[in-house]
């Protein structure tokens, strides 16, 4: 039966144009808050190779680490907590996990420890909650703890209930994706120690690009515009030729013809700081390029991760797919875009 496309969730697109030498840019505050981002996609017109020092900082991306079948209650471990929880920023991800129908989990670089659960589950922790806010009749719940919280104190009565509930009451262990900013795997041994885990690197790939048509990317719509990206980054053709059955996109709005680009992409676990570090050297890139040139970022969060922008909740069978758009010109202006699911608020 087909699906009533009028009653159809609406999704969010927010779009700021500014620059960078604008003191009061949010360029950084709102990257930093996607805090689980699993690839990020760089375009650049007339290149046909990689530059080789934007592709070096692709490769010197934070090594992160996937511990199989960790058990949670190994997160509450006092020496991980002194090591890495109170020291820097923790991002770990419960991983091959669905947010629909399996129990995810997210430890947050502010200490917060995240469960997306079922009811079963819900019920057997034990602990307060609210019911999911995207989906209320999905019959999931949200509970988050703050672990710098002084309650949270390894040997408090708060600690040693949670760490009780996940010992003996709701014994959960699930493929986890971590990794620490400053102290990478250092911070991270207390944990490692006691686990079966692989380190991992980003996945680094690159496309060459002839003959690309473009919008005029300054002035265009930004849906149009994310489409175009969208349709660039995932190879699909917009000439729209008579002898092609799978696509009917096109340009809209064509403004000129792009005899060579590059795309290049990496994949993982991504930390907020080092695509900040992506931006700053793409920024010094355009400075020495050409004066019609422009540099795009495009990063997307993980599907399934329990938290979305900020420390928002995720989206339950209406979508959920967080993204954000940063194209750059010469002139330090920008426009940013930022995407999000179905019954979120604009992102922060």
């Amino acid at each position: 039966m087909c699906a009533d496309l009028s009653r159809t969730q609406r999704n969010l697109l927010v779009c700021e144009r500014s620059s960078f030498l604008d003191e009061k840019n949010r360029v950084s505050s709102q990257m930093e808050q996607l805090r689980f981002n699993y690839k990020v996609s760089v375009l650049l017109p007339e290149y046909d190779s990689a530059p080789s020092h934007l592709e070096s900082i692709l490769n010197s991306f934070s090594s992160f680490y996937l511990i199989k079948q960790l058990p949670l209650y190994e997160l509450l471990d006092k020496d991980f907590l002194q090591s890495a929880v109170y020291q820097g920023s923790v991002y770990g991800l419960s991983f091959r996990t669905r947010i629909d129908e399996d129990n995810c989990v997210a430890l947050m670089p502010n200490g917060h420890l995240v469960f997306s659960l079922d009811k079963d589950a819900f019920e057997t922790l034990g602990l307060e909650g609210r019911p999911s806010r995207s989906n209320r009749t999905s019959s999931r719940y949200e509970v988050t703890v703050d672990l710098r919280d002084g309650s949270m104190a390894p040997g408090g009565r708060s600690y040693l209930r949670l760490r009780r509930a996940l010992m003996s009451h709701l014994k959960l262990q699930m493929d986890f994706l971590i990794s620490h900013h400053p102290g990478g795997g250092a911070s991270l041994r207390p944990l490692l120690s006691r686990c079966d885990w692989l380190e991992r690197r980003p996945e680094v790939s690159r496309r060459g690009l002839s003959r690309l048509v473009r919008p005029a990317l300054r002035s265009c719509d930004p849906h149009d515009l994310l489409e175009w990206i969208g349709a660039v980054d995932a190879a699909v053709s917009l000439e729209n030729s008579s002898s092609d059955f799978l696509s009917t996109l096109t340009c809209l709005e064509p403004e000129a013809t792009v005899s060579r680009a590059m795309s290049m992409s990496a994949c993982g676990l991504l930390l907020p700081q080092d695509l900040q570090h992506l931006v700053e050297e793409l920024r010094c890139y355009l400075q020495q390029a050409q004066t019609d040139s422009w540099a795009s970022v495009t990063v997307h969060g993980f599907t399934d991760s329990p938290v979305s922008w900020g420390d928002g909740g995720r989206d339950i069978l209406t979508g959920g797919h967080d993204l954000y758009n940063l194209l750059m010109f010469p002139d330090h202006t920008y426009r940013l875009h930022l995407a999000t699911g179905a019954q979120k608020t604009c992102p922060p």
